[in-house]
């Protein structure tokens, strides 16, 4: 089976919070030559929930023309209301999206019928693919295994998930359950650190943030898990386990894969929409001690 390692892509903005386009091409260019092969834009590490929906409109007008079909695009389309989500979701299919990806209600915990009557509706009406995004350390709430089976006995659309939940038992339930009934649907880990895991169990790879600051590394790890090259795989995740720590240095971790990759030559800023703020100095000096400790292995 094919493993792959996806990059849900940071957002480039300049120091008024406005897209920079230029930036934003850097990051894709970047990726496209470290081998990635898909991209989430506007996932949770892009600022979804900080941009307009014009603002986001005009990344998806810019991106997916400028990516030319370099590598896959999947939207992130959450919003906060059902008609919203379907009007950005078909938005990004017209536009030449290979799929979207589309996160529950936030903000409430609600129950199981409620999720999947959210996307019930969302598949109805949106004219392609859909990836299930389960994050609940930010919805509230998990989309279990039983209502993602449920959901795919109604709607030939749903083809895919990003799960974003750190331990890899919850994963593997979802790969178990739905994969015996539909082989081709995709499952991968929103954690980088259970990519192999994620493979051993059957699953598709990951959609990890790392992959923002070594596209190479990872697009290599991917191929080793599937070529069941454990020695590399070993050796790659004694990196990843490192840079791992770069998530504690700071609760909200964008800006600093923004200066990570600022560090690995990439031209953009490491600024984020507000009330994100900048990295600091003692930010700085901690996330250099992971990068050159992971490197140096």
């Amino acid at each position: 089976m094919e493993i792959n390692y996806y990059t849900p892509v940071v957002t480039a903005f300049d120091e008024n919070g406005v897209l920079d386009i230029e930036g934003n091409k850097h990051i894709y260019d970047y990726l496209i030559n470290g081998g990635i092969k898909g991209f989430l834009i506007l996932g949770s590490s892009g600022e979804f929930y900080t941009m307009t929906l014009e603002e986001r409109k005009a990344l998806i007008d810019m991106a997916i023309p400028y990516i030319n079909k370099r590598a896959k695009v999947f939207i992130g389309s959450a919003c906060s209301t059902v008609e919203e989500t379907i009007e950005l979701s078909n938005y990004a299919l017209k536009a030449g999206a290979d799929g979207v990806m589309v996160i529950s209600p936030y903000y409430f915990e609600v129950n199981d019928a409620t999720v999947e009557g959210f996307f019930d509706e969302v598949a109805e009406k949106v004219d392609g693919p859909i990836y299930i995004y389960n994050f609940p350390a930010r919805t509230g709430y998990d989309v279990k295994s039983d209502v993602i089976l449920n959901l795919l006995r109604k709607h030939k659309n749903i083809v895919g998930i990003k799960d974003s939940v750190p331990t890899m038992g919850h994963t593997r339930e979802i790969i178990v359950k739905t994969k015996k009934e539909f082989p081709d649907f995709e499952v991968y880990c929103g954690f980088d650190e259970n990519l192999v895991h994620n493979g051993l169990c059957g699953g598709n790879g990951s959609i990890g943030a790392l992959s923002n600051i070594y596209p190479e590394m990872v697009t290599k790890w991917a191929k080793a898990v599937e070529n069941k090259d454990w020695e590399t795989s070993a050796y790659i995740q004694n990196k990843v386990d490192i840079l791992m720590g770069l998530y504690d240095i700071n609760p909200f971790f964008i800006p600093l894969l923004k200066k990570a990759m600022i560090l690995k030559g990439v031209e953009i800023t490491d600024c984020c929409k507000k009330p994100a703020l900048k990295v600091t100095e003692e930010e700085t000096a901690k996330l250099k001690a992971i990068m050159e400790k992971a490197e140096s292995i």
